[in-house]
């Protein structure tokens, strides 16, 4: 009985996002509309040299590289030093996809957006 309350929740959960999303930017154009104003905020740029798609692919592959150097430097820390097991990984597995998240900020700003 709980996984069917746990997906009905989870299925209300995003519905609700979206409608409340849709829902607004059609209020919000519609105000423009009615007022008069310009909505070239709305419109999308066709200018752009890299998709966006391409930064978030770059990103996750960076966090997921991230996760996996931080199981191996786990593993060394495990191996060769006097830390606590659990420490070594823990500290790990949070600093090197921070690490290469960080790298991939400084990617993504070489790309041309």
């Amino acid at each position: 009985m709980e996984p069917v309350i746990i997906c009905i929740s989870l299925f209300a959960c995003i519905f609700g996002i979206f409608f409340l999303f849709f829902q607004t930017r059609n209020k919000e154009r519609l105000a423009l509309i009615e007022n008069d104003k310009d909505a070239s905020i709305f419109k999308v740029r066709k200018d752009r040299s890299s998709p966006v798609w391409a930064v978030i692919l770059l990103n996750l592959s960076l966090v997921l590289m991230g996760v996996g150097f931080g199981f191996l430097i786990g593993n060394l820390f495990e191996a060769y030093t006097v830390l606590n097991d659990d420490l070594g990984y823990i500290a790990s597995l949070f600093f090197t996809p921070g690490a290469f998240l960080l790298l991939g900020f400084y990617l993504t700003r070489k790309m041309k957006l």
